[in-house]
């Protein structure tokens, strides 16, 4: 896989210029990283979320464990 030259990068950063005009870059950036940021913060809820119910559901087997051990041994 090629690598974009510094002359097209410089081409393709000016055809973007043109079509949004320079005051609506630096709002795109911003928009586009609270939308990054927006979605790492999910994804970490999302893994917090599930290694949650991991736990609960081991707590769960693990109670039901001792208490089949418990009546057993009464």
């Amino acid at each position: 896989m090629m690598m974009p030259s510094v002359q097209q990068l410089l081409i393709v950063l000016l055809i973007i210029v043109v079509l949004f005009g320079a005051k609506k870059i630096p709002d795109l950036a911003k928009g586009l990283g609270s939308g990054i940021k927006n979605f790492k913060k999910a994804v970490k809820e999302d893994e917090e979320e599930s290694t949650a119910q991991t736990k609960i559901e081991q707590d769960k087997k693990e109670s039901v464990a001792n208490s089949t051990s418990e009546t057993t041994k009464v």
